[in-house]
């Protein structure tokens, strides 16, 4: 495109100026627009009243998320020249781009306006209201569109159901649904999101076969919903038909969704799956977007030398992308790796809080205290980046499990913001390790003051005292939590075996092939004890019990132990894949002392990989030893 000289562009006329200008926003050329946006200031036909150049560039950067330059635009044209559509595009740019504070302030200078209030704005209030789960203003913007006359908006209704989806309040969701006279495809995809998320997938499913006609994303709501649970084989029948049977191309949303589920679930069959027709769709130049949903996705589900492989041979790397393989080096522990990469990274992009957020992540699970400090102590003076309170976090974590409790203490005192759950958990965490009671009990009583449902802090303290040979102190937290009615998250492991996931919760016996697995669970334990595994008994802890005077009860505590879910799931799969191949295991707990003991010792004896990821990171087992290095 080449670009007149200011001289011409003065002699053209103010519509031409403007088409030019929507040829920019159609086709997305940011950079032509910027260009022909700053070619109109210096030609001085910005000043021009009556030119409506500002409303055309309003509409310009607003559709390229440029909030700010958006609403410096729509602040300089008169309020005269402003129309309804110009306050909705803006309101929905503030929405879309992490701005809905900001999109309900203007809905309420547009009323006092009087400027006229038509089904669009009101889809952009909700769309608000929906971001910031703001129940309230969305209920009297139901009411306002029922006052107004907008009730029988199909494009409002849609924007009121997904507000109360959002909101979790399905009942008044459906309520608007069934009053509707007419109902698009999106009435009906809002529907099915709320009921996939807010009632199961076996709920959304006949939601899904009762509607009239689908669009890409009814079956994105519905496949991703069946990936997130562990449905493969239902994931992959719906895929096929969307694909094969309907002729639906997956755009880069529809797979940056599919691979996100993948990496949630631990999902890796469909995750490669989806991978590869990304691949055979645009060949080996994948969308950037797609690109980094496939790194995070092989990452998140232990496959990180493959994350590693597809992110070298990315054409195009933003620092999402590289923040995304930085976090999943460090989940697996590879924190010398993380500090090899970064000044790689500085070559092609410019590092941003996350990164750091990463870099510090890394440091912590690798033990790398003088790295992290170094990170730390510069990040502002050296990379611009404000230290947040994750950065604190982090450093907390770091100087905790390495043992320098006081120093941590003393960066907690030091920040700038009141510290969180997060901040203090690492720090009892690090109690835990470090045998820290008094500490620990100090920490629990602010943690308990933050949030005093949470059980998982209660329990650390409940194991620090187990370990510190205080039972009663053990069983009386324990019986606390109980009287309080507050229940312990129980622990749950995955294993996917011929495309399906088997889950198993401690002591379970629901499984088709319960028999076999316990059958397996004793030959396992036989052969840990012949080759030096020692129960950890001081780990569990049950009400009214002392293992040190009691034989029948420390049996029944080993017992407890060798039930835990990452056994049996181990277990399934050492008799349901061939031999020497990797087990991939996930667990919604952090993994206990005596499971990451026993793992290490059935690595070795079966001489099979076990990868295991946690709450917090991954293991990865392997010859009698784990990557973390028994630092977690």
């Amino acid at each position: 495109m080449r670009w007149p000289t200011n001289a011409a562009l003065a002699s053209l006329p103010n519509r031409h100026l403007r088409s030019l200008i929507r040829g920019c926003t159609r086709q997305c050329s940011i950079d032509m627009g910027k260009k022909l946006h700053a070619a109109i200031i210096t030609g001085g036909l910005a000043a021009m009243p009556d030119s409506f150049l500002h409303n055309a560039l309003l509409h310009f950067y607003a559709a390229h998320g440029s909030a700010c330059s958006a609403r410096k635009l729509f602040d300089e044209i008169p309020n005269w020249h402003k129309d309804a559509v110009d306050w909705t595009v803006l309101m929905g740019c503030f929405s879309r781009h992490g701005m809905p504070q900001s999109g309900l302030r203007l809905f309420i200078e547009m009323r006092r306006e009087n400027v006229r209030v038509d089904d669009v704005a009101m889809a952009c209030l909700f769309n608000a209201c929906a971001r910031l789960g703001n129940v309230e203003i969305g209920e009297q913007g139901h009411g306002f569109v029922m006052k107004v006359g907008l009730g029988s908006s199909v494009k409002a209704c849609n924007g009121v159901m997904d507000m109360y989806v959002k909101c979790g309040l399905l009942g008044m969701a459906r309520r608007v649904f069934e009053e509707m006279g007419e109902r698009s495809v999106v009435s009906w995809t809002v529907i099915l999101d709320g009921v996939v998320k807010l009632e199961g997938v076996g709920s959304g499913r006949m939601v899904f076969d009762n509607m009239p006609e689908r669009n890409e994303v009814a079956w994105t709501i519905m496949i991703v919903g069946y990936v997130s649970v562990g449905l493969v084989r239902e994931s992959f029948s719906l895929l096929e038909e969307m694909v094969f049977g309907c002729g639906l191309g997956l755009n880069y949303v529809t797979l940056c969704s599919f691979l996100s589920a993948s990496a949630q679930s631990g999902d890796t069959m469909t995750g490669r799956w989806v991978h590869a027709y990304a691949v055979k769709a645009v060949g080996n130049e994948i969308d950037i977007m797609v690109g980094t949903a496939v790194v995070d996705m092989y990452a998140k589900c232990g496959r990180v030398d493959t994350a590693l492989k597809v992110f070298e041979h990315m054409h195009q790397r933003n620092e999402v992308t590289w923040n995304a393989l930085l976090s999943g080096l460090a989940m697996h522990g590879k924190g010398k790796l993380v500090l090899n990469m970064f000044p790689q990274m500085l070559k092609e992009v410019k590092p941003d809080d996350l990164t750091f957020t990463a870099l510090l992540s890394a440091c912590s699970h690798s033990g790398l205290v003088e790295q992290g400090r170094h990170y730390f102590d510069n990040l502002e003076a050296s990379y611009g980046v404000t230290p947040k309170i994750e950065h604190y976090a982090c450093m907390v974590d770091l100087l905790g499990r390495a043992g320098h409790l006081e120093e941590a203490e003393v960066l907690i005192k030091k920040m700038p913001m009141p510290p969180n759950e997060v901040v203090l958990g690492s720090l009892l965490g690090s109690c835990r390790v470090h045998g820290k009671l008094k500490l620990g009990e100090r920490i629990l009583q602010e943690l308990v003051r933050m949030h005093p449902h949470n059980t998982d802090h209660h329990v650390l303290l409940s194991n620090m005292y187990a370990l510190g040979g205080k039972k009663d102190k053990a069983n009386s937290l324990r019986q606390d939590l109980k009287n309080r009615g507050i229940r312990k998250v129980p622990g749950m492991s995955s294993v996917y075996v011929g495309c399906q996931v088997h889950q198993f919760s401690a002591g379970d016996k629901s499984h088709p092939q319960t028999m076999e697995i316990y059958m397996k669970l004793d030959e396992m334990i036989q052969r840990l004890r012949l080759a030096g595994y020692v129960p950890n008994t001081g780990s569990q802890v049950f009400s009214g019990v002392d293992s040190r005077d009691d034989a029948d009860k420390l049996e029944e505590i080993e017992q407890a132990l060798f039930c835990h879910s990452e056994k049996l799931a181990v277990c399934f799969g050492l008799i349901s894949t061939r031999a020497g191949s990797t087990l991939y295991i996930f667990k919604n707990l952090r993994i206990c002392v005596d499971c990451h003991s026993a793992m290490k010792i059935v690595s070795h004896v079966y001489n099979r990989e076990i990868v295991i990821r946690d709450r917090n990171r991954f293991h990865c087992f392997k010859q009698g030893s784990c990557s973390c290095s028994d630092y977690w």
